[in-house]
């Protein structure tokens, strides 16, 4: 577990009363990467494309008559950017701004487009919505194939990149979308539940249905940041089963107000980001 004197997560800490961008707190995306394989220099170039999309459910803040309003704001993070943002940090901030004004909606995604990024280290893009508006965009069902259903025995709960293996009797290039509502890993501060969808989508050799399961569950008692964790299985992945064509993203729930939803591409392949049911 993450165990650092100076962040605030796993720890009481006062509501702050004014506009506090200081509590921002950055963490290196350097070390979770040193351990997948991927440190090198400034100029490294990374094996995958993506960004870490936020949404803040619980945004408000006051007009230049004391009038509060409220918002639900959509982040973009670039993957490449050399720092995540502490999500209780990111709680404490939106919170600051309760009793702040501003002259106008896009006066304060100004403002929380700034403080973020720099913090991020790269620009950070930000959209407010009302709360009918954000509401229209509805929700998501996933394409491609659910794996749930599949009747398997699972026995390992740590992260184990040897569960995987492709389908030996097939031949040719395969090309599918899967997808499973059983990813769950903990918080690596507090170790509470962090439970997601994660959906693949890719191009290469057949990849065994029943193996992936097992590889998704053996996240399930794994402590680690959400970004860290997506960013595991598209190497994993990538080493194990050599697709032409990849890309993982996972929708996690809620906690806090927020929910983090990463996503990693080989190429620049993407998706349309809209809410799934549990969240």
């Amino acid at each position: 577990m993450v165990n650092d004197v100076d962040t605030p997560l796993g720890k009481s800490v006062d509501y702050p009363q004014v506009y506090s961008p200081g509590l921002l707190y950055a963490i290196p995306r350097a070390a979770a990467r040193a351990a997948l394989g991927l440190a090198g220099s400034s100029r490294e170039v990374l094996p995958f494309k993506g960004e870490d999309l936020w949404t803040a459910y619980e945004i408000s803040w006051c007009n230049e008559a004391g009038k509060p309003l409220v918002a639900i704001g959509e982040f973009s993070f670039p993957c490449s950017s050399p720092f995540i943002i502490e999500s209780k940090s990111l709680k404490l901030y939106l919170n600051s701004l309760n009793q702040h004004r501003f002259a106008s909606r896009e006066a304060a995604c100004l403002t929380i487009a700034g403080d973020l990024s720099g913090i991020a280290g790269l620009p950070v893009s930000v959209q407010l919505f009302s709360v009918d508006d954000y509401a229209r965009k509805g929700l998501t069902v996933f394409d491609g194939q659910c794996l749930d259903g599949l009747d398997l025995d699972c026995t390992a709960y740590q992260p184990d990149a040897g569960l995987l293996c492709l389908l030996e009797a097939e031949g040719g290039v395969a090309e599918e979308t899967v997808y499973s509502h059983l990813m769950k890993s903990n918080c690596p501060v507090t170790g509470q539940p962090d439970w997601a969808s994660l959906y693949l989508r890719y191009r290469g050799r057949a990849i065994c249905h029943e193996s992936l399961v097992r590889y998704i569950v053996s996240f399930r008692e794994h402590q680690d940041f959400h970004e860290n964790c997506v960013e595991r299985i598209f190497t994993d992945v990538m080493a194990r089963c050599h697709p032409e064509q990849l890309l993982v993203s996972a929708r996690y729930t809620r906690r806090g107000g927020l929910d983090i939803n990463p996503l990693r591409t080989l190429g620049d392949e993407t998706v349309a980001w809209v809410r799934t049911a549990r969240q």
